[in-house]
């Protein structure tokens, strides 16, 4: 049995475990409770409630190397004994020398040691700042340019995925790892040290120059103008232009990352990822610069090669765009971060049915249900207005999504990189879905009526034969082929699926064929005659 792995479907990246494709219905544990086997009693009891089948949680650099070269994986190894008791699978997080763009989890020794593991000057010759364009917050983080820093983080994480492989890798109990947590630099798009600016106005490495200008096409603007309009050679600003401090950091950023993910894959290859704290249209060091952002992936992809895929923490309105940006070039969507308000379960639903996802998971899904905190979302960069944050994710409803999605996932992995799997979401304009010569149309609410929260997704299995998983739309099915533009619905039936197999509960007809509207989450099989 092969440990897991990236394997390509249909022109679609899929995540292998035990040899099999697998979706990552998951959540991500708040930053603390993985560092408590006690407490994450109760966090796995929240994780069952959901039906999710992984959880993404934190092993931090100061919890598993407290002095150096000194290390305890006590927690790691408890972590993983309570997944294999319950069947789950982990994905864990490593927060070396990044957290959000700042060095809370590096361990004490390094921390009180600014001499030879250097802090990033944000403001010339000062290790510490207030960020100024972001509430005043207190900012210190490590340098990406300190040799012993990268050394360091990639000798405790390359032993971290030893420890893993020793004493998992007949299990597969983690499946992926997270490499740092939302790198970059705030209040600055660079960092201001004399070093960085003795680099800064060096000769860009000729290689990256031409890698960068063959592949504009994949590129977003600004970047792309600046780019195309730079020197062929020369310092980072005779090359990249408006965008050079951004580049610059991204290149050296993704360059350490690159690093320290490699030396862990050396000890032990899972599929490993980056995570990316949006930039929503703002200026370099108003989000933490030089991180996995959309603009900047081209420089991922060619300084950090060790890594497998680039994800989005999603907390904004326009979700839909942001998986559309992430699930470019290549890269699959993997969301490791994203809210926990009403849409959560509409969301997960939808990325797997529209965008064949690899992972889905809300932060801080302990607290799912609960009423939802829109002030302290705003930090996250949450619209206080978006109407999604009035209304908690209904528990009962979150769970039912995801265990039709886990009973459903054979058929959904086979579907994936393919047109017969596809889902619409109310967020989205998009309301019709093709397969062929036969199409469904779904409606958000009632003619006069409110629009209401609602998505559908619909798996195609036969020339006229579909399951849909919906809620909160009507659902119109028609013919596109205008030889046979008239439709009968032959079989409407609700139910679940166990083992692999349809088990009907009600055979639907009448009013309920008349109008197939769902105000609750429902699975359904449907089977269509068109005709002249």
């Amino acid at each position: 049995m092969s440990i897991p792995y990236l394997a390509e479907r249909n022109g679609q990246k899929i995540l292998m475990v035990e040899d099999k494709p697998f979706i990552m219905l998951a959540g991500e544990v708040h930053n603390s409770n993985s560092s408590s086997v006690k407490y994450m009693e109760g966090v796995w009891e929240k994780a069952q409630k959901l039906g999710m089948n992984s959880l993404l949680m934190p092993v931090t650099w100061e919890m598993v190397e407290p002095e150096e070269g000194k290390f305890d994986f006590s927690v790691v190894d408890g972590l993983i004994l309570q997944a294999r008791m319950l069947g789950k699978h982990i994905g864990f997080l490593w927060f070396g020398a990044w957290k959000n763009a700042q060095c809370y989890y590096a361990p004490a020794w390094v921390k009180k040691n600014l001499t030879t593991f250097r802090r990033a000057e944000m403001k010339k010759g000062e290790n510490y700042c207030n960020l100024e364009k972001f509430y005043g917050m207190p900012y210190t983080s490590l340098s990406y340019l300190c040799e012993a820093t990268k050394t360091a983080d990639a000798k405790a994480f390359a032993t971290l995925m030893e420890h893993i492989r020793e004493i998992d890798e007949k299990d597969n109990t983690v499946i992926v790892v997270q490499v740092e947590n939302e790198t970059g630099v705030m209040g600055e798009a660079r960092e201001q040290s004399d070093l960085a600016d003795e680099l800064f106005a060096s000769p860009v490495p000729q290689d990256f120059v031409d890698y960068m200008k063959s592949h504009t096409e994949t590129m977003v603007e600004p970047i792309k103008t600046a780019v195309q309009s730079g020197a062929a050679s020369g310092s980072w600003a005779e090359v990249f232009g408006t965008a050079a401090d951004e580049i610059f950091s991204a290149y050296y950023i993704a360059g350490y990352v690159n690093t320290v993910a490699a030396a862990g894959k050396e000890k032990y290859p899972l599929p490993m990822t980056v995570n990316c704290w949006l930039d929503k249209g703002a200026e370099p060091g108003i989000y933490p610069s030089g991180g996995p952002v959309r603009k900047v992936m081209e420089v991922w992809k060619y300084c950090a090669p060790a890594i497998d895929v680039m994800g989005p923490d999603i907390y904004v309105p326009n979700f839909c765009e942001i998986c559309d940006a992430y699930s470019q070039n290549g890269n699959p969507l993997f969301i490791p971060e994203c809210a926990t308000h009403s849409y959560a379960g509409l969301r997960q639903v939808y990325t797997v049915g529209h965008h064949h996802a690899m992972c889905y998971s809300p932060f801080g899904f302990e607290e799912m249900g609960e009423p939802f905190s829109a002030q302290q979302m705003y930090l996250f960069g949450a619209d206080v207005d978006d109407p999604a944050l009035q209304t908690p994710q209904n528990v009962d409803e979150y769970r039912f999504f995801s265990e039709s999605l886990q009973e459903m996932m054979p058929l959904l992995c086979e579907k994936y990189g393919t047109s017969d799997l596809q889902a619409v979401i109310s967020e989205s304009e998009e309301n019709k879905m093709m397969f062929g010569e036969l199409g469904i149309m779904t409606m958000g609410q009632m003619p006069g009526a409110p629009k209401r929260p609602g998505v559908c997704m619909a798996v195609k299995v036969s020339e006229d034969t579909f399951y849909l998983l919906v809620k909160g739309m009507m659902v119109i099915p028609f013919s596109t082929n205008p030889e046979k533009p008239h439709l009968d619905v032959l079989v409407l039936e609700d139910g679940h699926f166990e083992n692999g197999e349809w088990k009907p509960c009600r055979r639907l007809n009448g009013d309920e064929v008349a109008s197939m509207n769902y105000n609750e989450p429902t699975l359904l099989k449907l089977q269509l005659f068109a005709y002249k």
